[in-house]
């Protein structure tokens, strides 16, 4: 499979890179909760906390600004918490960045890559985020209230008691995405879903033509999600806001605030981010799908209960 991978990117001239796995900081969205350790050594006398990178994002893009062109990595991503049929807290991601591309156009690479490595060529249908919950719902998801967003996991038999805590638009959709429409994408094909609500995208740019969507998009096969995409956002004040955001939500639900990326938020001020698109797509589950196989450690050598 990553023969298959490396010769996708060999023949769209696609440079391979290789970033750090421990960074000084870590992505702060509220969803993720990054491993840490302490490097206690030169240059550090009293220990100098570092963070597992949960994406090599922040790197990447730090390699874009500085005029890397396009770039793909093959890289191990680490996030804390998230174990099961589906996560492993160490994981393979493969992150791609296409300068000039929007998400439309990525979304085309993407599946044009996914069909070579499962080599076979599969159907793929695009529906916008807005759309599918029209169709399963009858309601627009960035307008419904929480009620409606309760009534409907009730009609769908999602258990909900206890679940007083879900007093937010996203979380409940969260719910309803992944319980009633997720299983039923990319039976037979790719299914792509795009423009989500401009709340679930922190990295993509909002769409000009209604910003309460991002240019933000997903991809599911056989009911899973495998990679998630954005149009990048490029405009530093404007990302070093939603960082700060994050760490307002993460204090709000007990979680640590986390350091803010400032090399990064320096890169993308000067020289600049280029205008590009970029996408994570998660190799061990893309293995899982291709074996047939009903967990994800049955597509690993060593999940954390041999590690």
């Amino acid at each position: 499979m990553l023969a298959r991978i490396r010769d996708f990117f060999a023949s769209h001239e696609v440079l391979e890179v290789v970033t750090p796995v421990l960074g000084h900081a870590a992505g702060t969205d509220p969803a993720l909760e990054p491993f840490h350790c302490v490097y206690r050594g030169p240059g550090a006398p009293s220990g100098l906390t570092l963070y597992l990178q949960t994406s090599p994002e922040f790197h990447m893009k730090r390699l874009l600004a500085a005029g890397s062109g396009p770039i793909y990595q093959i890289s191990h991503a680490f996030r804390n918490g998230e174990s099961g049929a589906r996560h492993n807290p160490e994981f393979t991601l493969l992150e791609w960045y296409r300068p000039g591309f929007d998400h439309h156009q990525l979304m085309k690479e993407v599946a044009e890559l996914a069909s070579h490595v499962l080599e076979r060529q599969l159907p793929v249908t695009k529906s916008g985020y807005a759309e599918l919950f029209q169709r399963y719902f009858s309601w627009d998801p960035l307008e419904v209230d929480l009620a409606s967003l309760e009534q409907a996991a009730r009609e769908h038999g999602i258990a909900v008691s206890g679940r007083g805590g879900l007093q937010d638009r996203d979380q409940w959709l969260d719910l309803l995405m992944s319980h009633v429409i997720e299983p039923q994408l990319g039976q037979g094909g790719l299914d792509f879903v795009y423009d989500y609500p401009a709340s679930q995208a922190a990295l993509a740019r909002l769409d000009p033509a209604d910003p309460r969507v991002a240019n933000r998009f997903e991809l599911y096969y056989c009911g899973l999600e495998l990679a998630n995409g954005f149009y990048e956002l490029i405009d530093a004040a404007e990302q070093l806001d939603r960082f700060r955001a994050d760490n307002v939500e993460r204090e709000r639900n007990g979680q640590p605030a986390l350091p803010i990326d400032m090399q990064l938020i320096d890169a993308m001020e000067h020289p600049g981010l280029p205008d590009c698109a970029g996408v994570a797509l998660g190799l061990d589950r893309l293995l899982m799908l291709n074996q047939g196989a009903g967990h994800l450690q049955d597509a690993m050598c060593f999940p954390l209960e041999r590690a």
